[in-house]
């Protein structure tokens, strides 16, 4: 291998100023060992910086957005429904003015109420008015079933024909309601014999029971059920064969829609 020859001094500059610093030798060339250099800023900076890394996508939500979706879809559904309703509804009111038809208890007559210690008898003379106040909507009753009741005691039953109720029409019904007979327990005796002892008369209530039709125009509805439930009524036993007459001047029939879903009736 040849020597290197180094300079023992510094080589002055033309001008009499100290020459530079020669610049470092290269590396040798067969097998010398590699020179190291100072680190320049950048690798200074990029040392100090953590390693990137980069992120994992994010996940796609289809799941929540399509229930999201389907719940507004089904609430816009909702209240378009409820408002064409509405409008329906408004339309119908303003073209026909539908009104419910009234009921009353004109007249009622006790024949018979024989008590005894285990069963009744009674016979009732019934006249019920009916009225329909509307123009253009008329129903179309099945028959209708009577029930008197005192107390919560069943004192008698009946029945009134189907009948066609036109408009602006007022319809009177005449019936016999009677219970022939007719085993009661010891509670409902007693009860009934208390107020007959007390007072000599009977707090009355009457319920009718009936399905109806509507026609408005040319359309016909399905048939509703409804009730009417007359109370109020107070009858006095008769002593002989003289029929009483029972007091109806502050009688008040409701009419209830009665809605029936599976088992229970509303």
């Amino acid at each position: 291998m040849a020597d290197r020859v180094y300079p023992a001094a510094k080589p002055a500059a033309p001008n009499g100023t100290a020459a530079p610093a020669p610049a470092p030798a290269a590396a040798a060339v067969n097998g010398g060992a590699n020179q190291t250099f100072p680190a320049n800023k950048a690798q200074l900076y990029n040392a100090a910086r953590p390693t990137y890394r980069p992120m994992p996508p994010p996940r796609r939500k289809h799941r929540r957005s399509c229930c999201c979706c389907c719940c507004l879809f089904i609430t816009f559904f909702i209240i378009t429904i409820v408002l064409l309703a509405a409008i329906a509804g408004a339309i119908f009111w303003v073209l026909y003015r539908p009104q419910r038809p009234s009921f009353s208890v004109s007249t009622l007559q006790v024949s018979q109420f024989n008590l005894t210690s285990t069963n009744l008898a009674s016979k009732f003379n019934l006249t019920v008015v009916a009225r329909n106040p509307n123009k253009k909507i008329s129903f179309f009753y099945d028959p209708i079933n009577i029930s008197f009741n005192s107390n919560d005691v069943d004192i008698g039953d009946g029945s009134l024909p189907a009948f066609m109720h036109d408009r602006k029409n007022t319809t009177t019904l005449k019936t016999v309601v009677s219970s022939s007979g007719k085993n009661l327990d010891d509670s409902a005796i007693s009860n009934l014999k208390s107020k007959l002892k007390n007072k000599n008369s009977l707090p009355l209530e009457i319920k009718l029971d009936t399905k109806v039709k509507v026609k408005v125009g040319s359309l016909k509805t399905k048939k509703v059920g409804i009730r009417v439930k007359c109370s109020g009524i107070k009858i006095t036993v008769p002593s002989g064969k003289t029929p009483t007459k029972a007091t109806t001047s502050n009688v008040k029939c409701k009419v209830d829609l009665r809605i029936k879903i599976w088992k229970w009736t509303f």
